[in-house]
């Protein structure tokens, strides 16, 4: 493959500037970070300290690898939800590698909250258990939860039950969960070990049950510890719901970890050649190339010789078509599709799109979507020359393809465009977002500015005079709200990416993203929708 050519000088101000304003978007996305890793109070931490236990964060640690990397996902989830849990919830979630093996990990923050579980939390852990069947991974859940939140109950019971569901259907189809319970699993939480391919409970710790001792007391008058009702060496050697007995915390992970050992191997569609080649370019420049201000444009071709292996990359149709940029190239060595938004999406930009969509298919190549688009192009003249049915052409491409695909937000998405280039409800295996991004059914401006016509249109037609002041206080305060409303902060606090990244760290996320969609075999379809011609 040729590699492709930079057009940008990086020692302009104009880059300069643009990566020190990226550089303060990434500083808050660090700062809110660090706020997701909070596990509670001095404390709650000193109690569990106490009683020998590790934290969440820790015990993940020592299940991992040594030295093997750990993809966090929905880190922020509930970010901006007032009278929630903050950041992440009271769960931390990843892919890891255990025993050489890719495998979802979720590990219950004991320390906060008593690791009970919020709005934000319940659904996270929804789309936790999305990934972990889609991709098919073993999952290991470190246990230690006080159940649902129930000042939230109210808005999660009714969905509470999928966790359940999903882990007898992973079951079902050969994907296996580990449980590990070091501490309460309560009530609804019971069903989690008590649903799990293999339960481990840490020997009085480990506290399972329906109901615990006060309940009981009150529904039948028995008198019962929380030993005898839901102890782990009665649930070892009487119930038989726990299938190992630990005897502290590191018994337990090593368990686990023997476990993984014995799960048998998946069938890697593609193990990279060594060495991989590095991009000609260093990818802190991605902090310079691409816009902190969405309005700016920017060729895409800048962003992919960045994050793709010697800078190199296949271009299909590259004289047609030219506001959809799509081509081949490798990612640490696993070969992608990619298709890159190059401004507003045209008919020929579409049917370009869904014909390397096709093909991708055919091939069988996972895709990557580089989002940045304002949506399809309106007008007279576009209308008569088809642009609805092109659009739905593309959307038609992206609904039925079969290969696996990854999302990434890079500016823009707006309007039908997100739909077109793989958005949330179009269930790509992984999505992400830079903190520049911007999502929603259209711009702010263009959002006041259409209400601002169809507000004067109104007084027009009741013959009642249109009030400019108070139609610029309307203006601005729409603006406002929907530029909050669209960030990448609320976009992720409301769980509609799997993370939001720094954007020097793209190739990472998307050569591991990479490396768990190879995992299994990848195949593509020739089958779709009714193109309208």
């Amino acid at each position: 493959m040729r590699a492709l050519k930079s057009n940008i000088n990086t020692a302009s101000a104009s880059f300069k500037e643009n990566k020190k304003a990226m550089l303060k978007l990434v500083e808050k996305l660090e700062e809110y970070l660090e706020e997701s890793r909070f596990q509670g109070s001095e404390k709650s931490i000193n109690r569990a300290r106490s009683r020998d236990k590790l934290l969440a964060r820790e015990r993940i640690e020592l299940l991992l690898d040594r030295d093997s990397p750990f993809l966090e996902l929905l880190p922020l989830a509930g970010l901006q939800n007032k009278g929630g849990f903050g950041a992440g919830g009271t769960n931390v979630s990843g892919i890891g590698v255990v025993h050489g093996k890719l495998c979802m990990i979720n590990s219950n923050v004991g320390t906060r909250k008593g690791g009970s579980v919020d709005y934000a939390t319940v659904f996270k852990g929804f789309r936790i258990g999305q990934i972990t069947r889609e991709c098919k991974l073993p999952s290991i859940n470190l246990v230690e939860s006080g159940g649902a939140n129930l000042p939230d109950q109210a808005k999660i019971f009714n969905y509470g039950g999928e966790g359940f569901r999903e882990i007898t259907r992973r079951s079902e189809l050969g994907i296996p969960t580990i449980s590990v319970v070091f501490g309460n699993a309560t009530a609804g939480g019971a069903y989690i070990p008590g649903m799990s391919d293999y339960a481990i409970f840490q020997k009085k710790a480990a506290k399972v049950f329906l109901a615990g001792p006060p309940l009981v007391k009150m529904a039948t008058n028995e008198v019962a510890t929380d030993e005898e009702l839901g102890g782990a060496e009665m649930h070892s050697r009487v119930s038989g719901v726990s299938d190992y007995l630990a005897e502290d915390e590191l018994d337990a992970i090593r368990i686990a970890r023997e476990i993984m050992e014995f799960i048998p191997e998946p069938n890697p569609h593609l193990i990279p050649d060594s060495p991989i080649k590095e991009p000609l370019f260093d990818v802190d420049e991605i902090l310079g190339v691409v816009p902190v201000d969405i309005k700016t444009p920017f060729d895409v071709r800048e962003l992919i010789m960045r994050i793709t292996d010697g800078s190199e990359f296949s271009e299909f149709k590259s004289e047609y078509g030219n506001t959809m940029i799509c081509g081949w190239a490798k990612i640490h060595g696993y070969p992608v599709g990619i298709l890159g938004n190059n401004g507003v999406i045209f008919s020929e930009s579409a049917n370009k799109g869904a014909q390397f969509i096709q093909l991708s298919n055919k091939k069988n190549i996972p895709l990557l979507f580089l989002q940045n688009t304002t949506g399809y192009m309106v007008g007279k003249a576009y209308e008569e020359g088809g642009i609805i049915k092109n659009g739905a052409k593309l959307i038609n491409a992206v609904s039925n393809s079969k290969v696996p695909s990854i999302t990434l937000m890079i500016g823009s998405s707006f309007g039908a465009g997100n739909y077109g280039m793989n958005g949330r409800s179009y269930e790509p295996n992984f999505l992400f977002t830079y903190p520049n991004s911007k999502i929603g059914v259209m711009g702010s401006q263009q959002l006041a500015g259409v209400m601002k016509i169809i507000q004067k249109s109104s007084a027009e037609a009741k013959g009642i005079p249109y009030d400019e002041e108070q139609a610029k206080m309307i203006e601005a305060m729409l603006i406002a709200e929907a530029e909050a409303k669209s960030s990448a902060w609320h976009a992720t606090s409301e769980l509609w990416d799997d993370g939001v990244i720094n954007p020097k760290e793209t190739r990472n996320y998307l050569g591991f993203s990479l490396a768990v969609l190879y995992s299994q075999e990848i195949k593509g379809t020739n089958s779709y929708g009714v193109w309208r011609h």
